[in-house]
């Protein structure tokens, strides 16, 4: 008789019939990933309509269609920009055509690997007072989830206004939890495909929760102008100094906000819940945990990692992306196509909502062998196939922080794991649900015991 197969950490459960109208609703508002169907697992494109017709695609040569070839034909949706506007405004993730392009030129110098390398004591920093806070909580259950939500805004917050003047960090940190609590839900008239110009109640807060930490951001840009730059410069130093090297166009004060706040809402989330699921799938798994923290030791030993220490540790940076893989912040991307074209021989119409369903994608049987599995070595034995891995997109709109979000993971991680060993709390499972990112529903509950 075969042995029983080894647990799997958590997942969503997919959707195994279809939804219809509201159906859809329902599991929307409950969990963006329950509306993708099981079998998109295993398909390369599948089609339908609901309220409007759709795509979701599985296949990484259509991937590199939408996301790098004609990357112009498929932008934003609607309900995508309906979601982050309020908040983000035309800033670099949300902008099209030529206002991302000159937006994408001036910021891009700002996340150079030299500059990027240059922030990173900050996170050494972060990594360390992380430690000393979940030591001093005792051998007692702690909320990894909200301790990495500290942690990385004390990074973001830190890298991003390093003078910290007129600065509510904890403002600016409840206006974002509160904006995405109530705005980022799927409503009904998403589901119908009604054009951005009909107004969604739910979301007509979003300006008012987020209006405060605009003019924060607004006054604190204007003193810096005054004051001149911070030593080192820090991200809006950077961005003050940039200007599109094709034109010579400088960020207007409204722009400088819009970009920051998208560098703060997208920076800090993204890496915290990357590290929650993290360590999580680190007290799951406890045998690939202690080589972690073994490869982890030998390199630090007391101290927290640094910048120097990422190209020695590969097993923890093999952790960060199956960690990604398994659980990707942005584990859902909509489009719009524009023009009439083909994908996996399937007609695609102007207007037809194209869905990139990065969590099935990243769980696709022909794609990853045992794809629910918690399997770090993948990362070690070969790199995967091109844009069968979008943890941060690809082509020319390729998350601008991606190197930035894998240097902070990795030297938080790994100073964590070489002081401290992680078991999970019985009945404290999270549960993965996406609203705007993937988060761990009820929190990562785990004790953390000194080694």
């Amino acid at each position: 008789m075969d042995a029983a197969a080894p647990p799997l950490p958590v997942r969503v459960p997919l959707a195994t019939e279809p939804l219809g109208i509201l159906g859809s609703l329902r599991a929307g508002r409950r969990n963006v990933l329950e509306l993708i169907p099981e079998i998109a697992t295993h398909a390369p494109i599948l089609s339908g309509r609901t309220g409007k017709r759709w795509h979701m695609v599985m296949d990484p040569a259509a991937l590199k269609q939408i996301l790098r070839d004609r990357v112009q034909d498929y932008p934003k949706s609607v309900v995508t920009k309906l979601l982050l506007e309020p908040a983000i405004g035309d800033s670099l993730f949300v902008a099209e055509g030529q206002s991302w392009l000159w937006q994408r030129r001036t910021a891009a110098p700002v996340f150079s690997q030299r500059n990027v390398a240059a922030l990173a004591p900050v996170m050494t920093a972060a990594a360390e007072t992380a430690c000393t806070r979940i030591a001093a909580a005792g051998p007692r259950a702690v909320d990894l989830f909200d301790e990495m939500v500290r942690t990385t805004f004390d990074v973001i917050s830190d890298v991003t206004f390093a003078g910290g003047e007129g600065l509510d960090r904890a403002a600016v940190h409840r206006a974002i939890e509160d904006y995405i609590a109530g705005t980022a839900r799927v409503s009904l008239l998403d589901i119908l495909g009604m054009p951005g110009w009909v107004p969604r109640p739910s979301r007509l807060q979003a300006r008012a929760h987020m209006g405060a930490m605009k003019q924060m951001a607004d006054s604190t840009i204007a003193g810096r102008r005054t004051r001149g730059a911070s030593a080192p410069p820090d991200l809006l130093d950077l961005l003050l100094a940039g200007q599109d090297p094709e034109t010579g166009r400088r960020m207007t004060t409204a722009e400088l906000r819009d970009n920051l706040l998208t560098f703060i809402v997208a920076g800090h989330e993204t890496t915290a819940l990357t590290l929650s699921w993290a360590l999580y799938l680190a007290a799951f798994d406890p045998a690939r945990q202690a080589r972690a923290r073994t490869e982890a030791q030998a390199r630090l030993g007391p101290r927290a990692a640094t910048v120097d220490d990422l190209p020695h540790l590969p097993f923890i940076r093999a952790m960060v992306e199956e960690t990604l893989r398994l659980y990707p912040p942005a584990a859902f991307l909509s489009r719009t196509a524009q023009t009439p074209d083909r994908l996996c021989g399937r007609e695609v119409r102007p207007g037809d909502t194209v869905i990139l369903p990065i969590y099935a994608l990243h769980r696709h049987h022909k794609l990853w062998p045992d794809p629910d599995a918690f399997r770090p070595e993948r990362f070690l034995d070969h790199r995967p196939e091109r844009f069968a891995f979008l943890p941060f997109g690809d082509g020319p709109r390729i998350c601008i922080g991606a190197s930035f979000a894998m240097q902070e993971a990795v030297i938080i991680l790994a100073t964590l794991l070489a002081r401290f060993t992680f078991a999970p709390v019985p009945g404290r499972t999270p549960k993965p649900v996406m609203i705007l990112t993937l988060r761990p529903e009820g929190g990562v509950w785990l004790t953390a015991t000194p080694v």
